[in-house]
């Protein structure tokens, strides 16, 4: 599935006093099964670009196009292109409403035409995709932990079986180890199924372990849009707008800088651990 995003603009409380041109001239094109990454400092534009996927945004100028059609077209129906893309926000208790966390999950597929049946067996897949024990599925979503609310957002989305998932900073105020059994579901997830996954993070360490693309934005503006490792060579330039590259990226400098022959490409740790091993052998470093 195919989105095209053509010279699109958006500006909040457009003719007012509060007037603030939030996207400039966006031009982007995601493609099948791509894992994205959106970076980008506070009021870059991030949240605002993706609530324009799934249309709950409409766009001041420009046009979306998803698999060739446009999405602001008269006919085109916005319910259609939710159930194509499915965006699960920061805050997961914004999106759970349902007495028991097993009803919740079913309701995006019932509200599809499912019959219950069906819609039951969506949301038990769902749930186990996303790693939630089955003892909880009749409890209220509202006794959860923060990390446990997250995958039950996403399960409710999943369940609608979506062709892209998008996810607004879905590991916000969780710690180490819950941040990464849910980024480690999201990619096998996505592996399995295939699908597109447009994940927006702060967190570079966690972008570069995961995404195979990296879109920069700033002030309203595309200013990347690369493969992590080149992105992250312009480290220096991110720097000026807020922004890091990952931590093993500045050591590789700091080596290279002290004389060692070593790539500063490295984004991950375990790309800084091959470098490594190449430089100073197996037997060294795992001593």
């Amino acid at each position: 599935m195919s989105i095209i995003i053509d010279k699109v603009n958006y500006i909040y409380g457009q003719g007012t006093a509060y007037e603030k041109h939030a996207l400039r001239d966006i031009n982007l094109k995601i493609e099948d099964g791509q894992f994205i990454g959106i970076i980008g400092h506070t009021g870059s534009g991030k949240s605002t670009l993706i609530q324009h996927l799934n249309g709950l945004l409409k766009a001041t100028s420009g046009a979306i196009y998803v698999n060739g059609e446009d999405i602001y077209d008269k006919d085109y129906k916005m319910s259609k292109l939710r159930t194509q893309v499915g965006l699960v926000f920061q805050y997961p208790e914004h999106q759970l409403f349902e007495t028991t966390i097993f009803d919740d999950v079913c309701f995006g597929p019932m509200n599809q035409g499912l019959s219950k049946d069906e819609a039951g067996l969506r949301a038990f897949e769902a749930l186990r995709a996303v790693g939630l024990p089955e003892e909880l599925y009749d409890q209220s979503p509202f006794d959860l932990s923060g990390g446990q609310k997250r995958r039950v957002a996403i399960a409710g989305v999943l369940a609608m079986k979506p062709q892209v998932l998008v996810l607004d900073e879905p590991t916000a105020g969780l710690d180490p180890k819950g941040r990464d059994e849910i980024l480690d579901q999201i990619a096998d997830i996505h592996k399995k199924t295939n699908s597109t996954v447009v994940l927006v993070s702060h967190s570079m360490e966690d972008v570069a372990r995961y995404v195979d693309r990296i879109i920069v934005m700033n002030r309203g503006s595309v200013m990347f849009d690369d493969t992590p490792t080149e992105v992250f060579r312009h480290y220096k330039e991110l720097e000026q707008i807020g922004l890091a590259a990952p931590q093993v990226t500045y050591l590789m400098h700091e080596l290279r800088e002290k004389g060692y022959p070593v790539s500063c490409d490295a984004t991950t740790v375990e790309e800084a651990k091959e470098e490594l091993l190449k430089l100073f052998g197996k037997d060294r470093v795992s001593r």
